[in-house]
Parts: structure tokens; C-alpha cells; sequence
């Protein structure tokens, strides 16, 4: 997620004063640096135990677990949100407000930014009073804001309070998934649910801008895809205050 900040905060600058290729050489001279480090630097912890059985006998496991579907579901909607928000919304800024490339991919870091800070308070929000109150919670900022912003309000300030509660809410939630799977996942299968929880994620944040795209292209606004995500992100409370509710009790008090 910081990464996506750094991009977000450097790339138009990169591409005026060296051209279209240069983010991308630096991105590939980063990734091939980190290889080297890690190869010269990283240890496999000592004592790690060898799974005995084979990676599609410990993934068939993984997925029968309850907790993997519902921290999918919930991952898909929080991480894909942020996701999906960072590589969208410069262009809905400039399509439904006007802005210039610039003023609307800084505007966008600003979103990256604060979702960035509030991914670790998310987690640590949910040590405290428990990750099923803060999922809660986060999914009632998200659905509130977009059915706002589904009305295309003026950007300044009704626009921006959306976006920026939408953005803090979806990186406080994305920190208090993985603390949920921490408290429900058996021990042994953190790593596979982590895994798999992790990937719905991407596959969240791939989809909205396909949606939005779709719609705006029939219909000339947006309205109608955060209208859209309103309703995911009320059934992500949805999901939470029952199913997700039900299987934590099992693992601890959540009141």
C-alpha cells in the first residue's frame, strides 16, 4: 500500500520530466534490487516445520473454512475498494469535475495517503474493541459516503469529506480483516487463508473499474456505480453483524 502512494505522489512528475517509461525502469530496477537483497539477506525461520501434505490437499482445507469465504468477501470489498478508488479515481475527477491530470492524481495520493496511515490503526483499533466492531463500523462510513458521492455533490468540501472518509474507513477495514483472520484462522492455516484472503482482494479492486467504466460509457455518470458500491459495502454490514459475528464469538467475546 505505501508503494501505491509513493506512485501516486511521483508518477505524473516522473512521466513530464523523463517521459511514459521512466516510472516503469524505476519500478524494474527497484524489483530487481529487492531480489538481490533478498536473496543475499533472507532466512527461512529456523525449525520451520514442512507441510506433509500437497499444496492442493492444504488449499481444498483452507477453503472449507468459514473464515476464508467471509475474510474474502469482506477483504474484496475494503482492499478492492482502496484499490480500485487509486486506479479510478483520477479519471473520474477529471471526467466529472474537470480537473487537470496532475490536480486529480494528487488528489488521489491524498486518498492513497490517508488509507496507507489507517491501515495499521485498524488493526490496532481492533485489538482493542474487537475487529468485528470495526468492520462494522468501517462499512457504514463506506456505504454512507458513496451513496453521497453517488449524487455528485460539489467536490469541494462535500466531494472531498466523502472521498477522504471512504478512503480512511476502506484502510482501517483492510487492517481489520487480517486481524479477524488472525483471531478465527487455525493456526496452521493463517498463512493459506492470509494467502487466499489476499488475492480476493486483488480480484476486488480489479473488477469496480470495469463496472464504472461500463456504466459510465451507457449512461454519461457514475452515480450508478457508487450507488453500486452503497449496496456492497451495506452487505458487507450485513455479513459482518451475522455470519462474521457468529464465528468470532466462537473464538472470543465480541462485546
Amino acid at each position: 500500500m505505501g508503494g501505491t502512494a509513493i506512485s501516486a505522489l511521483t508518477t505524473v512528475g516522473l512521466v513530464e520530466s523523463g517521459g511514459p517509461a521512466t516510472p516503469f525502469v524505476i519500478t524494474a530496477i527497484a524489483l530487481a534490487l529487492y531480489a538481490i537483497v533478498s536473496w543475499l539477506v533472507l532466512r527461512d525461520a529456523p525449525g520451520r516445520s514442512v507441510a506433509e501434505r500437497s499444496l492442493i490437499a492444504r488449499l481444498a482445507a483452507t477453503v472449507r473454512l468459514p473464515i476464508t469465504w467471509q475474510a474474502c468477501l469482506l477483504y474484496a470489498v475494503a482492499f478492492g475498494g482502496y484499490v480500485a478508488f487509486s486506479v479510478y479515481l483520477p479519471a473520474y475527477l477529471q471526467t466529472g469535475y474537470g480537473l487537470e491530470q496532475a490536480d486529480a492524481a494528487y488528489r488521489m495520493a491524498g486518498f492513497v495517503v490517508l488509507a496507507v496511515l489507517m491501515r495499521p490503526l485498524g488493526g490496532w483499533l481492533s485489538d482493542r474493541v474487537g475487529p468485528v466492531r470495526v468492520l462494522a463500523g468501517v462499512f457504514v462510513v463506506v456505504a454512507v459516503m458513496a451513496a453521497v458521492q453517488a449524487l455528485t455533490p460539489v467536490l469541494m468540501p462535500v466531494g472531498t469529506v466523502a472521498f477522504l472518509s471512504m478512503a480512511a474507513a476502506l484502510g482501517a477495514g483492510s487492517g481489520a480483516t487480517f486481524a479477524l483472520v488472525a483471531l478465527v484462522a487455525p493456526a496452521d492455516k493463517v498463512g493459506s487463508v492470509t494467502g487466499l484472503v489476499g488475492a480476493a482482494g486483488g480480484l476486488g479492486g480489479f473488477v469496480p473499474p470495469l463496472v464504472m467504466g461500463f456504466i459510465y460509457g451507457r449512461l454519461g455518470s457514475y452515480g450508478l456505480g457508487l450507488g453500486l458500491l452503497a449496496l456492497t459495502a451495506a452487505l458487507a454490514v450485513v455479513l459482518t453483524l451475522t455470519a462474521v459475528r457468529a464465528l468470532a464469538s466462537q473464538h472470543v467475546s465480541v462485546d
